[in-house]
């Protein structure tokens, strides 16, 4: 009942090397001689990732021509799979490419209530009128929510900055395609002023990894299904930068200490696979050109993957 989608865009990263973060898991699997990527069958998204070797004129939303592309083949290719009452296990370079992956979700279900669960070290909502930094990939829920977050403007947008970004928030017909209310966070701890003036606007839920321990992990499991109970379907997006640098490796975009444990990761991604209400699933910015382990964070990531495939598979047997 799985895809493996693969997705190597990394054109909207700030550092580059995300693209082979599949490869570098498939490493993984080859050396333990496991076969798992010949287990399921896989379709490619093309990238547009020799944008990277040309500046940008897109300052405040860097490469956002190339990334509609990316958005527009994205969407199509996870609706086509949930038509087809597949499961698309969605494989990523940088996270900009989950909202082409929710724009999908939505256009396979368009009258269905969609949560979303974002387990990222980053809130990952910024617009081109607020990013300090331009990377797009610290913008796909704001796409994803139709939001332009104009009350803490920072940047003055050129028109065909505007139109890209109204063509990445239109994506697959449909905007907004999720609720504010309906987007549970977890382990963010990297913040711009910005977003956390949204977050507390709009009062969205934050489980920190201390509330997690305070709490314990089954307790914070079943809050999160509580609060998003009225949604119909739900898409987890696991950032691998969750989990602490420290404890596993730098081989991430922006990786930030006091994240989740592996161990952590793993629950939270095997227990959500199980849900029936799941209907996709996605790995992000794992990169091994940054990592200080050798190839720590891929065989960290490749771990949780095959866990959180057999709670998936544990769902049509």
């Amino acid at each position: 009942m799985i895809k493996i989608i693969e997705n190597k865009s990394e054109i909207a990263a700030g550092t580059r090397g995300a693209s082979l973060g599949i490869g570098a898991m498939k490493v993984v699997s080859q050396t333990l001689q496991d076969g798992f990527f010949g287990e399921f069958e896989t379709i490619n998204i093309a990238n547009e990732n020799q944008l990277l070797n040309f500046s940008t004129p897109y300052n405040f939303a860097k490469r956002i021509d190339g990334l509609v592309k990316i958005y527009n083949r994205t969407c199509n290719t996870i609706s086509e799979v949930l038509s087809e009452k597949k499961f698309p296990l969605v494989l990523s370079g940088d996270h900009a490419c989950a909202g082409g992956t929710i724009a999908g979700v939505k256009k396979a279900f368009p009258n269905k209530r969609l949560g979303v669960i974002w387990i990222d070290a980053h809130a990952d909502i910024h617009t081109p009128y607020t990013t300090p930094s331009g990377n797009i990939h610290g913008m796909p829920l704001s796409t994803a929510l139709n939001e332009d977050n104009l009350e803490a403007q920072i940047n003055q947008l050129d028109d065909k900055t505007i139109k890209y970004w109204n063509d990445l928030k239109q994506t697959g017909g449909i905007a907004p395609k999720i609720n504010v209310n309906d987007i549970i966070y977890i382990s963010v701890r990297d913040t711009e002023k910005p977003e956390d003036d949204y977050l507390r606007r709009h009062q969205i839920k934050n489980y920190s990894v201390n509330e997690i321990r305070t709490k314990g992990r089954d307790n914070v499991l079943t809050e999160i299904q509580s609060k998003l109970e009225n949604c119909d379907i739900i898409y987890v997006s696991f950032d691998v930068d969750s989990m602490d640098c420290i404890l596993v490796s730098k081989g991430t975009g922006t990786p930030v200490e006091n994240g989740l444990s592996p161990d952590e990761a793993n629950f939270f991604l095997t227990e959500f696979a199980k849900w029936n209400k799941t209907a996709c699933i996605e790995f992000v910015e794992i990169n091994p050109c940054l990592d200080d382990k050798i190839n720590k964070m891929a065989e960290t990531a490749y771990s949780i993957l095959k866990k959180t495939a057999e709670g998936i598979k544990s769902r049509f047997k």
